[in-house]
């Protein structure tokens, strides 16, 4: 089953938010690696909902719990998104950066420049660490920002392949330090060669890598989900471009309702 969904407005109230926790932002280095989501204080006048992903591909760590915990705050709402990260080989996608549009919050494209070698795999690195000056110099143009989170987040886009390649360099400084072979260093030079083209060619390249991961996730069968009904692929349009192409595992119709049920293995 194909479904179609065209998304007009949102209109929402959070009603599950967790409560967060206040850290001054001279703590962030020790706010992100223990918090998902939390309260910074800039100044007396200042403060920021900040969540953070710890990849950019949107089905690991439950990224959208994250950000939904900042959907409660009436300021502004952060969301931080590495640009990439080397173990799971993926890259933030365009159609990410229009669902946080969609949602009024702001991205900020991070990078990871430190880790620690995993004592259990020679060639895994663990413990990943931002860069956090990059971070709080995104933050400080973002204080004085007035527009909305669609013209930042455009903004921030233009600036992307440049996110990327001081990525790629920390990466690489990483593989020197612990004597670990980066995982995706050509994938990664490969991609931020074709960002450097233009935002046109990431956002059709980016939408080009979600389809086929929905193609491909549309035809696995976990044998230790108990499912009933049929598997289905959802494809959703919004009115700011956004095109998101995810997976249902099973649809089930009544009448004139449709249930969407994900089935887990447990």
């Amino acid at each position: 089953m194909n479904i179609y969904a065209d998304l007009t407005e949102v209109t929402y109230t959070p009603t599950l938010c967790s409560s967060l926790k206040h850290f001054p932002i001279d703590q962030l280095p020790l706010a992100l690696p223990n918090n998902a989501t939390f309260l910074l204080t800039i100044d007396s006048a200042n403060q920021l909902a900040v969540s953070w992903w710890v990849t950019p591909k949107r089905t690991r760590s439950y990224p959208y719990a994250r950000v939904y915990d900042t959907l409660g705050f009436s300021g502004k709402k952060v969301n931080i998104i590495p640009f990439m990260k080397d173990e799971d080989r993926d890259f933030v996608q365009w159609d990410t950066i229009c669902l946080m549009s969609l949602l009024d919050v702001y991205v900020v494209i991070a990078y990871y420049d430190d880790a620690t070698k995993n004592i259990k795999y020679n060639d895994k690195i663990t413990q990943q660490r931002f860069n956090t000056e990059h971070i709080v110099n995104e933050i400080a143009q973002l204080l004085s920002y007035q527009s909305d989170a669609l013209h930042w987040n455009l903004s921030r886009v233009d600036d992307i392949a440049g996110i990327g390649q001081m990525a790629l360099d920390a990466y690489t400084a990483i593989s020197h330090k612990l004597d670990v072979e980066m995982t995706s260093w050509e994938s990664a030079h490969h991609r931020i060669t074709n960002l450097r083209q233009n935002k046109e060619h990431f956002m059709q390249y980016s939408r080009k890598l979600a389809k086929q991961a929905q193609t491909r996730e549309s035809l696995t069968i976990q044998p230790k989900e108990l499912l009933t009904g049929i598997k289905a692929t959802l494809t959703i349009q919004n009115f700011l471009g956004g095109c998101y192409y995810w997976t249902c595992d099973e649809v089930e119709i009544h009448g004139n309702q449709m249930h969407l049920i994900e089935g887990k293995h447990s």
